[in-house]
């Protein structure tokens, strides 16, 4: 027989330290809100409860063992892998708990930060992930040191998990994608872009796509794995305004010092009478080329923002029209192509 005494002493002096931890883990608590970190917290509230268990199992472990009231032949569940097993527990609880919070907190803090949502998704995502990740391993070190055979268990998690990941590949190219998009931030939502052929304004950012309205009102659903590896042109960056650039031809023999000061007074007053037209930077125009048959000019304006181009365009091409009417200028008949750029 063991100590009886001192294996209930030892009892004893558990119970009291697993209440005095008690409440000096309250305390710490309301030390650590009074703080202006958040590290405290976290590292307090994780570790708290864990240790106060800790405590109490392991002086009524080595009372038990003490005290020797165990028969022989159940002599086998005061095994030491045992106690190894729950200080695994233990780590885990301590770890899984600490992680999660600290994405939680500081991963939430980021994400409030931006006005997309498909970072929030993220943290979602991860929160979940690291408490599932952090618990399998625990799971896997205590059938280990229970001396359980987890050969066949690995072989069946990797064949699943090829299964998994070949039925998710689109799933996680898209998350993935919609990562990239969010740490690298080619466009946010109401930009204008212009993917493939696809030019409209950004609806919304999710994990799997991005959603575009187009100028015709139709909405597209994008693959956040084909924006990631496409070139994109963001019409409202660095700044929304537009620089417009208007092809014109003339017949030859027409006056190029009079088509010029026609256009730029169309310019001017595109820029006095229309809301969509800059003056700074000035319009200018330029006598670009000797054409087979036309001579080419280059009427540049800047509008007021990228959803404006239309309007301007509509208002110059007309008073062209009129202007080199009135003024007897032909036009050559062909086809006026007008390119617009982001510079």
């Amino acid at each position: 027989m063991g100590n009886v005494p001192y294996s209930l002493l030892l009892l004893f002096a558990g119970v009291f330290g697993s209440v005095a931890l008690y409440w000096l883990y309250h305390w710490l608590l309301k030390r650590a809100a009074s703080t202006e970190s958040k590290i405290d917290d976290i590292l307090i509230a994780a570790t708290g409860k864990p240790l106060i268990i800790a405590v109490l199992v392991v002086t009524v472990y080595f009372s038990i063992v003490y005290s020797g009231l165990i028969p022989d032949r159940y002599a086998y569940v005061l095994d030491s892998k045992y106690l190894t097993a729950f200080y695994i527990l233990l780590g885990t609880w301590i770890v899984s708990s600490f992680t999660y919070n600290f994405i939680h907190l500081y991963g939430r803090w980021m994400a409030a930060r931006t006005e997309s949502e498909v970072d929030d998704r993220i943290i979602d995502v991860l929160e979940i992930a690291v408490k599932y990740v952090v618990w399998f391993v625990a799971f896997l070190l205590i059938l280990s040191t229970l001396e359980i055979d987890i050969t066949p268990l690995l072989a069946g998690a990797g064949i699943a998990g090829v299964a998994v990941a070949l039925a998710a590949q689109d799933l996680l190219s898209n998350f993935f994608g919609g990562a990239l998009i969010v740490m690298d931030k080619p466009f946010k939502v109401n930009d204008r872009i212009k993917i493939d052929d696809y030019l409209g304004d950004v609806v919304s950012v999710g994990p799997r796509s991005t959603r575009l309205q187009t100028l015709d009102y139709q909405l597209v659903t994008i693959p956040n794995s084909k924006i990631a590896s496409s070139v994109i042109i963001n019409y409202a960056l660095p700044e929304v305004r537009l620089k417009i650039k208007i092809p014109v031809s003339v017949a030859y023999g027409s006056d190029v010092k009079r088509v010029k000061e026609i256009l730029l007074e169309i310019a001017r007053e595109a820029v006095d009478r229309s809301v969509y037209v800059l003056n700074d930077p000035a319009p200018s125009v330029y006598f670009l080329e000797f054409a087979d048959s036309s001579l080419n000019f280059t009427l540049v304006v800047w509008a007021r923002a990228f959803n404006m181009a239309w309007e301007v365009q509509d208002f110059i091409n007309t008073r062209i029209d009129e202007r080199f009417k009135e003024e007897g200028i032909e036009i050559p008949f062909n086809q006026m192509d007008v390119h617009i750029r982001k510079d």
